[in-house]
Parts: structure tokens; sequence; C-alpha cells
């Protein structure tokens, strides 16, 4: 019956003067280059244009591809039809043109087609592939057929998209009110990407029904720590908590004390005085402080506590615990002993320490991780001097360490890449550290400190981040910093590019001549690309040197999300209310992939989203992981019902990738290359003359 199929497809949907699309209007001559350089310069209508009177004169495979893509994109999905139509009579066998035709009907909504033309990938001729098994589960599961589906899943789970998935066969399980074996899926795709914050409410969602209340609850807790908006997942705490009795704190405080540890001062450094920098800790999600009522500190030699120049305690007792607390609106230092000390607006902790012995502080039950999915309570240690800072502003007490810049690094380069990572890896990750916030000091100047301890700037985890070997990188290191034209550059770096980095005027900044799109995958160059093969490479990723998966998710390199109509109904509105959303329409994406402009289209109205923070912050729960992804619609009964994000990347994608460093340090490239790779024309130069 498929096979019959094949052969009747083209006289069941005619070639449709591709919608009724006129030739472009353009004086520039239709080529491919044309095409594709009004694509990437946010003309989509035109390149569409372009592209398709071009597969009209020549019958080009890759003008087919493209014109089927862009109008994918677009949101014309009728469109994308007939122009699959009209390619497969060139070209009925080729499997990338079967399954752009898949996908084109999947997005009509015309599941019996999409599912008889995936089916021809398993023909003789073809072999099946993951959309095989993904497409089929998607067209059955639109018809209705979810045991068809259900297998086809299970295979698919074993995939790159297996977070997509068991996400699907938990929704499937969960329709059958199946719920062990819908938490079972929900929890599996969480294993494979513990940012699914979706796969996280629906986990939750079974964990109810399965009457695991403490599990629920704490599923519940990590969507509302990385999106306290979310308006669904707070009524369903409430809901929860007629059934199950939260503890008072819902992070748990650390049952043993954390003992002062015995550290060194950095090795080997010529340059005096060691510069300083000023660190807000417990920042949130923005590099704000989040002020507090009471903090526990105690230091490991004895301390002095002063006010600007006046001194409150000339010779604090260490290794007790002491306490700021605001009362009345008034903050005090309080001794072990009770005895209270009233300041105005600030304290400053200072200690002195032997080169062999250097001092740390330890803060008692310390908030981090505001806005993410991994908040929680910690003891946290540090080196240097500690300030609390008073101020109504923040809401309370906040603190802020001054430490030396090499110190400093000591609890960045761990937090920020795994310290298992090669060694030439680590040593570059030090270098762009050390530029990043030699660069960036006064950024947070408002609040008093340099950087914040978060993602905003650098994440600084302090002592008890700290490995042998990524002290060792800063100390190999020590006083390097990247420099163009004299001056520090901005040394940004993301977590994985996805395959491609893209330029700083991209990603919506400003135009900088070292912040320029470049590969990181082994055999590909990004101005080779068609627009058509973005959607391949996310879905059938290449190797590069980013696609390295020592000491890291693979989900950094290649991430899915599952988002359904009221869920992103909810979170486009808390920017602008357009009812419910239609269409997602992606306007402009650059060269390496990202997208940097989209239009929502909703029942009364619509919004453009132009920024890199916006794009990933209102099309999804919490944040999308990067801007680098393709968008698929899925329907039930011609309704929009989801939208599915194919993704590569953490990160905004400029400057240097870390898990690319990974992979090229593996490869046996030393830091400098690595660096000079990521960052074009750049200077290496030792600040300390």
């Amino acid at each position: 019956m498929r096979k019959a199929f094949a052969l009747t497809f083209l006289l069941l949907f005619p070639f449709c003067t591709f919608g009724g699309i006129v030739a472009s209007t353009t004086t520039v001559p239709a080529t491919l280059e044309s095409a594709k350089g009004l694509y990437f310069s946010s003309q989509p209508e035109e390149a569409l244009k372009q592209y398709i009177e071009i597969s009209k004169q020549t019958k080009d495979r890759k003008a087919f591809l493209n014109a089927i893509y862009v109008a994918l994109e677009l949101a014309k999905p009728r469109l994308a039809v007939d122009t699959a139509t009209e390619a497969l009579k060139y070209f009925p066998n080729d499997s990338t043109v079967l399954e752009f035709a898949a996908k084109a009907y999947l997005a009509n909504g015309h599941n019996v087609n999409a599912e008889n033309l995936i089916s021809l990938l398993n023909s003789p001729k073809q072999e099946k592939n993951e959309f095989y098994y993904i497409g089929m589960a998607r067209a059955q599961m639109g018809m209705g057929e979810d045991k068809l589906a259900e297998q086809n899943l299970l295979q698919a789970s074993k995939g790159v998209n297996g977070a997509l998935a068991n996400f699907l066969l938990g929704e499937l399980y969960f329709k059958e009110k199946n719920y062990f074996f819908a938490a079972k899926h929900y929890k599996l795709a969480l294993d494979l990407d513990s940012q699914f914050l979706e796969a996280h409410k629906k986990y939750g969602d079974a964990l109810v029904n399965l009457k695991k209340y403490k599990e629920a609850w704490q599923s519940y807790k990590n969507v509302q720590a990385a999106d306290a908006q979310y308006k669904e997942v707070t009524k369903a705490l409430k809901e929860l908590s007629t059934m199950y009795t939260p503890p008072v704190n819902d992070l748990a405080i650390p049952e043993t004390t954390r003992s002062h540890t015995s550290i060194r001062s950095p090795l080997n450094y010529t340059g005096e005085p060691f510069p300083k920098i000023r660190v807000g800790l417990g920042a949130k999600i923005n590099g704000a402080p989040k002020g507090v009522k009471e903090i526990k500190f105690s230091t490991s030699h004895k301390f002095k506590a002063a006010e600007g120049n006046k001194t409150l305690i000339k010779d604090g007792a260490n290794k007790q615990f002491w306490t700021v607390k605001l009362i009345a609106d008034v903050p005090y230092l309080i001794s072990p002993k009770g005895k209270q000390t009233p300041f105005k607006k600030s304290i400053k902790i200072t200690q002195e320490s032997s080169e062999e012995n250097a001092h740390t502080i330890i803060v008692k039950n310390m908030l981090v991780g505001h806005g993410t999915t991994w908040i929680s309570r910690e003891d946290k240690e540090y080196r240097g001097d500690m300030e609390f800072i008073y101020s109504p502003k923040a809401g309370g007490i906040y603190l802020v360490n001054h430490v030396n810049m090499e110190e400093y690094l000591y609890g960045v380069i761990a937090s920020e890449m795994p310290s298992l990572f090669p060694i030439e890896a680590l040593k570059a990750q030090a270098v762009i550290a050390r530029t990043y916030a030699q660069k960036a000091k006064g950024k947070h100047k408002e609040w008093g400190y340099d950087v914040c301890d978060t993602q905003n700037c650098q994440v600084y985890g302090g002592v008890k981040a700290e490995r042998e070997r990524t002290n060792s990188a800063a100390e190999a290191t020590q006083g390097l910093i990247l420099e163009h034209n004299g001056r520090p550059i901005e040394a940004v770096f993301s977590s994985n590019c996805g395959g491609f980095t893209q330029s700083a005027k991209e990603a919506g900044w400003w135009d900088t001549p070292y912040l320029q799109p470049v590969s990181d995958y082994k055999n590909l160059k990004a101005d080779e690309f068609e627009p058509y093969n973005f959607a391949l490479l996310l879905q059938y990723p290449q190797e590069a040197y980013s696609r390295y998966f020592n000491n890291v998710s693979k989900s950094n390199f290649r991430w899915v999300r599952y988002v359904e109509e009221p869920i992103l109904r909810q979170v486009i509105a808390r920017k602008k209310d357009i009812g419910k959303i239609k269409e997602i329409i992606i306007l402009g994406r650059g060269r390496s992939g990202y997208v940097n402009k989209v239009k929502v289209v909703g029942t009364n109205g619509n919004i453009i989203l132009t920024k890199e923070n916006q794009i990933k912050k209102y099309l999804a729960l919490g944040l999308l992981r990067s801007t680098y992804f393709t968008i698929e619609p899925l329907l039930e009964n011609g309704k929009t019902k989801a939208f599915i994000f194919y993704g590569g990347g953490w990160g905004h994608g400029v400057g240097l990738c870390q898990t690319g460093a990974g992979g090229r340090a593996e490869s046996g490239q030393n830091f400098e290359d690595i660096l000079r790779h990521y960052y074009r024309g750049v200077d290496i130069r030792d600040v300390r003359g």
C-alpha cells in the first residue's frame, strides 16, 4: 500500500505553482549565492522567492531543499508542501528530499501523507535514520496510532534525540494513565538533559499520580527555581502541599559545617603588588546582589573588622562562628558569645596569614545558583578579605570578596571548565578568565563590586571549587592576557558553540574584529553551508571539536525542547499578551546558524524578538540553551499543539567554545593555538612586564 502511494503521490498532490509565489522582482540575478546572501541578511521572503525561481528554471536540488526549508521557517507549510511535491518529481529517491517533504507534511498536519513519505526511507534503497523513527512516531501519534508510535519512539530513544523520544513516550504513557512508565521516560529525558524544564513539570505530574509526593515536590521546585513566574507549577505546588508537608526550608541546609582548608598563596608570582578584584557573592542571575537578613561566618586566622577607617573588632576569634544580622533595620556584627556591635553601611573582615598558610573565610548556608535548576545552599569558603554590605535596595546584607586576581582565578577555572579537561584547554580558560576579569572591572560598580559570581560574569566557586590541575593551569599562564590594539579584549566565551561560533555583531552586540564566526567542525566550513544544512546538522551532527563528551553532558552539544502552546502563550504574555500562539516565524539567522530575529504570531497580535537573551527567554520555560535552533510545529486536529526545538550548543556562541577547546586540546593543540582560533588577530601579553 505504501509503495502504491509512492506512485500516486504526485497525482494526489500536483504542483501548485509553489503556492502562488511570484518570481523575485529584485534586479540581482537569481543564483544560489544571491539567494543565500538575502537569507543571511534577514530577507528570508526575498530569498524564498529566488530559491523558487531557481528551482523552476534549473530544477536544482539545493534550491528545492532551501525553498522547502525557508518556507517552513516562515510558517508557510502549504507552500513547503507544494515545493516538496515538485522536488519529488525530479528526486523521488533522494533521502534528504523525502525527509524535508515529510517535514512539510507534518507541519501542515497531513500525518497520513507524512507517514507514507517517511516509510519510503525504509525502502531497499534507503537506510533507516533517526528521523524515520521520530517522524513516523509523530505522524502516528497525530493519527491516534499510539502503539505503533511507541515502538518507533523506543527505537529513537537510543539516538541523538533520545531526550525528545523519551519525553514523547512519557506523553503516550501519561495519556494511558500508565504513570509508572510515564515517570520512567520523563526521568530518562531529564537524565539526558537536566535543562528540559517541560519534562521536569511532567515528571512531577506523573510522580503525584504515583503518590511519590516528596520527589514530585523537588521536581516542581526545580522548575520554579529556573522560572518562578510559571503559574502552573506554582498551582501544582499549592495543590501538592495539601498532600505533603515540605521541609521548612526547601533547600537542605548542610548537615556538617565545612572546615577551613589548608592552602597556600599563588606560587612564582613576580608582580607586586597583587592586582585585586572585588567579587559580589551569591548574586542573582542578572549579577545584582541578593540581600539576606543574616549571615554566619568563620575565619581561619584571627581577624580585624573595620567600618572604613574605624576598627570595630581588633582581634576577632578564629574558627568560631560570628554573625552579621539585620535587627530592626540596623546591621550588627555579633560575636560567638552574643556581643552585638552595630555598623552603618559596611564592615570589612581582614586577616593576616603567611604564604604557606593562606587565610580563608567560611560563609555558612549560602544560597547559590539563583534562577537556575541547580540552586542550593552550601557552606562556601573563600580566600582574601570579606566585606558585608547593608543595602535596603538589595533587600538586606550581601557579600563582596576582595581577592587577589590570581587567587580569584583558582575559584573560577574549575567552576567554568571541568578540571579533568586536557591541561592546554585549562590554560586557555585561565588566560581568558584573567582577561575577562581585567576588562570587566567595574561592571557592577553600582553595587560596590567589579564582577559577580554567576554566569552573568564568570562562575566563581571559591576554595571548594579549586583543583590542583586548574590551579596549575593558572600558575602556568600567570599574568597572561589577550589584547587587541594594546587593550584587553572582551574575552567572552560560551560552554558549547554547537559546531559554529557566531560574531559579536550577529549576537546583537557590537562589531569587533576578533569576535568573528569560526567553524568548530573538523571538516566543515561555515561559508560553504546552505540554509537547509542547519536543520540536518542539528539533527544529524557531524564530527566537531565541540562534540567532546569527556566530563560534560551530550546535551551541551545537541538538545531539544518540547514547548506546548499554553506554556508558550503564558511565557510570551510576560512581555505582550498576543492570545493563543499560532506560529513562530524565523526572520533572521546569522551565517553561523544562530537565530537573531523571531516573530511570534498569536490570535490577538504578534511580537518580534531580536535580542539574543530575549529569544532564549520568551520561547520556553526558563531559558533555551542557545539561539542556535530550528523549530517544528506539532499540530493536533488542525491546531498548533506544541513547538519542537532542535538546538545546538549552550550559551551565546561568541568567542571561545569551552567544549571545543577541550576537543582541540585532546587533538594536540596548545593553549595559544586554541586562543588564536577563537579570537582572531589577538596578542598574548604578560601584564607583569
